[in-house]
C-alpha cells in the first residue's frame, strides 16, 4: 500500500551522527504508525524506533535511547531517525516501515517496508 524509501546512511567514525529520511510515495501515509528496523549480517533484525500517527508519540529502544530520536513531518510525507554518538555496534542496515495495527516493536506488525540503507560506523 505505500513504498517508502530511505537515505542518510553512510560510513562515519564513532562519536559521529547520521540523520536517516524515508520518503513515502503514496497519499496514505499519515494512517501509518512509522518505525524504523535494523539488520546486520550476522544478527536478528531489532526494532530501533516507531512513532505513532500524529508524531506524538515516539518509542525508542533501550539500546539506542538517549542518542536515536525519531519524528515525522507528515506534510512531507517522511519519516527521520536521528542518530548521534555512533558505535560501531550500530552498523547495521536500516529499514524503515510501515504499520497499520499490531505491537510497534514487532516486525511482524509493518506491512510495508523500505529496501534499506547501510550505516557503518568505523571505530
Amino acid at each position: 500500500q505505500v513504498i517508502l524509501g530511505e537515505s542518510g546512511g553512510g560510513l562515519v567514525q564513532a562519536g559521529g551522527s547520521l540523520r536517516l529520511s524515508c520518503v513515502a510515495s503514496r497519499p496514505t501515509f499519515q494512517d501509518y504508525v512509522l518505525g524504523w528496523f535494523r539488520q546486520h549480517p550476522e544478527k536478528e533484525r531489532e526494532f530501533v524506533a516507531a512513532i505513532d500517527t500524529s508524531g506524538t508519540t515516539p518509542w525508542i529502544a533501550d539500546t539506542v535511547k538517549g542518542r536515536f530520536t525519531i519524528s515525522r513531518d507528515n506534510a512531507k510525507n517522511t519519516v527521520y531517525l536521528s542518530m548521534n554518538n555512533l558505535n560501531p555496534d550500530d552498523t547495521a542496515r536500516y529499514y524503515c516501515a510501515a504499520s497499520v495495527g499490531g505491537y510497534y516493536a514487532y516486525a511482524t506488525s509493518y506491512s510495508d517496508w523500505g529496501q534499506g540503507t547501510q550505516v557503518t560506523v568505523s571505530s
